[in-house]
């Protein structure tokens, strides 16, 4: 199988993190006889350096023409005083803009070896977590009417059924590679487009039977996710509550930089990147951890191809890295050794089986 992947390594430590994403894919490629050909582009801060804006329409152009997208970071304090149009992180809503991306899949993953990260009390995370947040990225109030009217100010929260339809589709498509579990977080004791979100979802769910669907007020669901995480498989939700909740799921994991994710198009396309920032301060050191890069292959390789096999091979391979020991220099402890960034590329690539 031969697939074409746009790389956007961006600035900071996002072209040593795509690197090794680039080395498991390869391996992956050898290990399973499919073969990745990658077309490098310029993104942010490093197209602002060479082209004055932070996305060009060649890199635009030449990212639709791609199977999928794998990013790793942009921005950084060298482009603070660009102008707001201008700024770096602005190439990150043209590309999610120009390629129709609209659902955002983000993990939350405690690994049992890395418990101890978690700022939850350990009985709560002691056999680790995995949550599966599915936010609609372009609907709902940050996209609403809104404007101004004397002393008052206003935002329009607005959802159509086919724009919930098509994100529902995705969620209980994620849970059918999963528990087969979907809650769909809201406010429906107020809120009139969240009991729009209710009649939609449960239409959706007569598709799958074999997916179980509940519904959770946004309110409780803050408070579950750190009074019982476990609780939860696939999450789905609104864009300003997903927002919310899954930047909380991410900091119960205790590790920013172990975290993948992906926006996806109601095809097969997708656009997958860390969920980490660019970390000028430690660029070129050769120190940052990939793994939440390397994870978004994994995702690429299941949501975009169909690779399941070679999805797990990836992750199982990371977990057992984890238990063998390899810690980067954001997860350790005191008394370990930290593995550079080539390390633990390397460490998970010769797990790949």
């Amino acid at each position: 199988m031969k697939m074409n992947i746009a790389l956007v390594p961006g600035d900071g430590i996002g072209p040593e993190i795509i690197a090794e994403a680039v080395k498991v894919l390869e391996k992956v490629g050898e290990v399973y006889g499919h073969e990745f050909c990658f077309d490098h582009l310029i993104a942010g801060g490093a197209s602002i350096d060479l082209n004055g804006v932070p996305l060009t329409e060649e890199t635009i152009n030449r990212a639709k023409a791609a199977d999928a997208v794998m990013l790793g970071a942009v921005g950084g304090p060298k482009w603070d005083n660009e102008p707001g149009p201008n700024r770096p992180e602005r190439a990150l809503l043209g590309l999610r803009s120009s390629l129709g991306l609209f659902c955002n899949l983000r993990p939350a993953i405690i690994y049992p070896e890395l418990s101890e990260a978690s700022p939850l009390k350990s009985e709560v995370v002691a056999n680790g977590i995995d949550i599966m947040v599915v936010r609609e990225l372009t609907g709902g109030i940050y996209f609403g009417e809104k404007g101004r009217k004397d002393d008052a100010a206003y935002d329009v929260m607005y959802y159509s059924r086919p724009e919930i339809e098509r994100i529902s589709k995705k969620a209980f498509d994620a849970a059918m590679l999963r528990d087969k579990h979907v809650t769909v977080v809201d406010k429906a004791n107020v809120l009139e487009s969240s009991r729009l979100w209710r009649e939609v979802t449960k239409e959706v769910a007569a598709s799958y039977p074999e997916v179980t669907l509940d519904y959770m007020y946004v309110d409780n669901a803050a408070m579950q996710l750190v009074k019982n995480p476990g609780q939860f498989d696939v999450v789905l939700t609104e864009n300003m509550f997903g927002d919310i909740l899954s930047d909380e799921a991410s900091m119960i994991t205790g590790s920013i930089g172990m975290l993948p994710s992906a926006s996806l198009r109601e095809d097969k396309f997708g656009m997958y990147e860390p969920i980490h920032g660019s970390a000028p301060d430690i660029a070129g050191k050769g120190i940052s951890n990939p793994i939440a890069t390397i994870l978004s292959a994994a995702m690429m390789l299941r949501y975009t191809f169909s690779l399941e096999k070679e999805a797990d091979a990836i992750e199982r391979a990371v977990k057992e890295a984890l238990r063998d020991g390899l810690r980067t220099m954001d997860i350790k402890k005191n008394d370990e050794k930290a593995s550079s960034t080539e390390e633990a590329g390397l460490e998970i690539v010769r797990r790949i089986r």
